[in-house]
């Protein structure tokens, strides 16, 4: 499918309606952010990577380090802080056809939250707040989502590349980890035991940097195609 006509055509058009929306997700390490870089390149992609920068540096405090260094104290905190600015993304006005997001609300609840309530982390009474606010956003924003990209992994892999890219929070991580967050795609993305708001595309995110790439292809054919019948409808 020739794409060329991405890096050239007018945004006003797309000013006042909604992009096409596409959230990927998975594990940690899983390749997100090299999936994001390669769309960087269609000028009416808009790409926004997860807000990590935010979570380092809320006022002063680096809620990120705090939740990995004591996840029973922090972790509600944390979280609190990741479902707004993912908000943030969800609602952000793009001017652009195509939205792309890395991870979303629903992966927030689903797996990161979900995660810490089954491990003791964050008690029900917190995690009865956080679904208030769910709730909330999903009556009140709007969330939609037109595809779910899934870059699957194993949590060995995920780990691994977590280890090379020596992030300095994500020293302590433990491999149980990386395998509890895997579980919780699993069950959320193929399983289908949490809400799953759109069709889900998995990606074999295990491939080495040139089989990826060519998954990566075989996915913008999809996403390009699917967001012109959108607009054509």
């Amino acid at each position: 499918m020739n794409t060329d006509y991405l890096k050239r055509s007018p945004l006003k058009q797309f000013a006042n309606v909604r992009p096409y929306t596409v959230i990927v997700e998975g594990n940690i390490g899983c390749g997100k952010t090299t999936f994001l870089n390669y769309f960087q390149q269609y000028d009416d992609v808009n790409v926004l990577a997860e807000p990590v920068n935010k979570w380092r540096n809320c006022n002063g405090y680096n809620l990120l380090e705090q939740m990995y260094s004591d996840p029973k104290k922090w972790s509600f905190t944390f979280q609190s802080y990741v479902q707004l600015t993912i908000l943030q993304h969800h609602t952000m006005k793009t001017g652009r056809p195509i939205k792309l997001m890395e991870r979303s609300i629903y992966s927030a609840r689903n797996c990161f939250v979900e995660q810490m309530a089954r491990n003791g982390c964050i008690d029900h009474a917190s995690v009865s707040v956080m679904d208030e606010w769910f709730n909330w956003a999903k009556e009140n924003c709007d969330l939609s989502v037109d595809l779910i990209v899934y870059l699957r992994t194993t949590p060995g892999t995920a780990y691994q590349r977590m280890v090379t890219r020596n992030r300095p929070e994500e020293q302590s991580v433990p491999l149980k980890y990386f395998q509890d967050i895997h579980n919780l795609h699993e069950e959320w993305l193929l399983e289908k035991r949490f809400e799953c708001p759109a069709p889900v595309l998995i990606i074999d995110a295990n491939l080495d940097k040139s089989g990826i790439l060519e998954e990566y292809s075989k996915c913008k054919a999809q996403i390009f195609t699917e967001k012109e019948l959108k607009v054509t409808l």
